[in-house]
C-alpha cells in the first residue's frame, strides 16, 4: 500500500521498505552451509606443487639428455680413437689383403667374447676380425660412400648390445673402399648412464621435497599475519576493542586500515541511531505528558489536545524516518542519480497540486549526484513545493548552476515575499513556519537539509536576484 504525500509524491510506508529490505538482504546472503571453503594456503601449495613439479620435470628431462648425451659422446670418442690407430696402423700387403703393421693397445681385442672387437671388410676379400670376435662376424652397414664416421647401437649379438663406429676409406695401393669398424659392447655405457639417472633422481626427489617444505613454510609464517588479524577480530567480539592496533606488514595494513574504516562508520551509524532514538524519545516525551495530563484532568478539550499534540508527534515520526531511510540508502554503496531527470518527475507531479505556477527547468542535464534516486526525490519535491507553496507564481530550478564548484549546486528560486536574513536559521528548525495561513508541517527545509547532510552536502537560503523571492542553495556531491 502506498501513501500519497501532500506534494503528489508517492512513497511507501516505513514497515514495508524496512520488511522488503530484509528480504532483500536475507536472498542476497549467501548459503553458508552450501558454499565450499576454500583455503588460500592450500591454493597456494598447488600452486607451488604444481610448478615445483612442471620445473624439476623439464629441468630433469633436459640435464638427463644433457649428462646422457655427454657420456656418449665420451665413449664415442673412445671408439673413434681405437678406429683412428687401426686406420694408421693399416698397410696392404702383397696378396692385396690388408693387415696391421703394429698391435693395437688394448688387450681386450685378443680375449675372446671381450666385448670389445674390431673388423675390416671389403668387397671381394675375406672379413679380417679381431680374435676377440672368435667364431663371429660384425654385421655392419658400409652402405655409405661418404669418407666420414659414422656410429649407431647393433643388436646383433642377442646379450650383448654393441656400440659401433665405422668409416670407409680407400687405402694406398689399392682401389678396394675397405670399412674399418670398432665395437664395444654398450653394458659399461648403460651402467654409466643408469648410474647418472639414479643420482638424478633421488636428487630431484629430494631437492622437490624440499622446495615443497620450503613453500609450506613460507605460506605458514607468511599467512601468519593473516590469522592475527583474524584473531584481533575475534578480540574485538570479545574484549570491548573498537579498533585493530596490532602492528601488521605492510601488505596487511590495507586491509587492517579498510576494516577500522568500516568499524569507525559502523560507529558512526550506531551513533546516529542512538542520536536519532534519543531525539525522536525527547521529541515524543512532551506531547505524551500533554495528553496524559489531558486525559488525567478529564480536561474539555482533550479531542483537540490529542489531535494537535498527535499531528506533532506524526511530524516529529515523519522527520526521524527520513533520516533512517537516507542513512540505510546510503550505507547500501555509492549512488548515480541524474538530477535532471528527478527534477522533471518532480515538477511534473507538482503541477498536478499548482497549476497556475509556471515552472522552468535549466542547466546541466548531464548532471548526476552520489544521492539515491528516492532521497533526491524528496530534497527537490519539498523544495520546489514549498517555492510553489510561498512563491508568486513562477518557480526557476537551475542544474548545476556553479559548474567550477566541486559539488554540484542546484537552485530553487521563486518570486514570493522571501525569508528575512534574520529567520533563516531558524526556518530549518523542525516545526518552524513563517506562513501559518498555509497548509504544512513545517518539515519541508528540515528534512532536506538533514538528508543532504547525510550524503555530504549542504543547503543554504538566500535571496533570488532574478525573481525577486527565495532562493534555495542545495550542494550534493557529484558521482564519480
Amino acid at each position: 500500500m502506498n501513501v500519497h504525500r501532500p506534494d503528489g509524491l508517492t512513497e511507501a510506508p516505513a514497515a514495508t521498505s524496512a520488511a522488503a529490505g530484509d528480504d532483500a538482504v536475507t536472498l542476497a546472503s549467501p548459503v553458508a552451509s552450501g558454499a565450499p571453503k576454500r583455503s588460500l594456503a592450500s591454493r597456494l601449495m598447488v600452486i607451488a606443487a604444481g610448478w615445483i613439479a612442471v620445473l624439476l620435470l623439464g629441468g630433469g628431462f633436459a640435464l638427463d639428455r644433457t649428462l646422457t648425451n655427454l657420456v656418449e659422446n665420451n665413449f664415442d670418442d673412445q671408439l673413434e680413437y681405437v678406429l683412428t690407430a687401426m686406420l694408421n696402423s693399416a698397410e696392404i700387403g702383397p696378396d692385396g689383403e690388408v693387415f696391421f703393421y703394429r698391435a693395437l693397445g688394448d688387450q681386450r681385442f685378443l680375449e675372446p667374447n671381450s666385448g670389445a672387437y674390431w673388423q675390416i671388410s671389403g668387397p671381394g676379400h675375406d672379413d679380417f676380425p679381431s680374435r676377440s670376435l672368435w667364431d663371429r662376424a660384425l654385421d655392419l652397414r658400409g652402405d655409405h660412400v661418404d669418407m666420414d664416421i659414422h656410429t649407431y647401437d647393433s643388436y646383433q649379438f642377442p646379450t650383448e648390445p654393441l656400440r659401433v663406429v665405422e668409416r670407409t676409406v680407400i687405402l694406398p695401393d689399392s682401389e678396394t673402399r675397405w670399412t674399418f669398424a670398432v665395437a664395444y659392447a654398450r653394458e659399461e655405457l648403460d651402467a654409466d648412464i643408469a648410474e647418472i639417472r639414479s643420482i638424478l633422481y633421488w636428487s630431484f626427489a629430494v631437492l622437490g621435497l624440499g622446495l615443497l617444505l620450503l613453500a609450506f613454510l613460507q605460506n605458514r609464517f607468511g599467512l601468519r599475519p593473516l590469522r592475527r588479524v583474524r584473531q584481533a577480530i575475534q578480540d574485538l567480539r570479545t574484549t570491548g576493542a573498537n579498533r585493530i592496533t596490532d602492528s601488521l606488514p605492510l601488505e596487511v595494513e590495507p586491509l587492517v586500515e579498510e576494516i577500522n574504516a568500516l568499524l569507525a562508520h559502523s560507529e558512526k551509524q550506531a551513533e546516529e541511531a542512538r542520536t536519532h532514538a534519543g531525539n525522536l524519545a525527547h521529541a515524543l516525551k512532551t506531547p505524551l505528558t500533554v495528553i496524559n495530563n489531558a486525559a488525567t484532568a478529564k480536561a474539555t478539550d482533550l479531542p483537540d489536545t490529542v489531535i494537535r499534540e498527535a499531528t506533532t508527534m506524526r511530524r516529529h515520526v515523519d522527520h526521524h524516518l527520513a533520516r533512517a531511510r537516507a542513512v540505510g540508502r546510503r550505507a547500501i554503496g555509492h549512488a548515480r542519480t541524474p538530477v535532471c531527470e528527478s527534477a522533471d518527475a518532480v515538477q511534473r507531479a507538482i503541477a498536478r497540486l499548482y497549476p497556475d505556477v509556471r515552472f522552468d527547468l535549466d542547466g546541466n542535464r548531464g548532471a548526476t549526484v552520489a544521492i539515491e534516486r528516492q532521497d533526491l526525490d524528496e530534497i527537490l519535491g519539498n523544495m520546489i513545493e514549498n517555492a510553489a507553496k510561498y512563491g508568486g507564481g513562477s518557480v526557476f530550478v537551475t542544474v548545476d548552476a556553479e559548474p567550477e564548484a566541486a559539488q554540484c549546486v542546484i537552485w530553487v528560486e521563486d518570486d514570493g515575499m522571501g525569508i528575512p536574513e534574520e529567520e533563516r536559521t531558524r526556518i530549518f528548525k523542525r516545526g518552524a513556519r513563517l506562513d501559518t495561513d498555509k497548509p504544512g508541517t513545517g518539515l519541508g527545509l528540515a528534512i532536506v537539509r538533514d538528508v543532504a547532510e547525510i550524503y555530504g552536502g549542504s543547503v543554504a537560503l538566500d535571496e533570488s536576484e532574478d525573481l525577486g523571492g527565495l532562493l534555495v542553495r542545495l550542494m550534493l556531491p557529484r558521482a564519480g
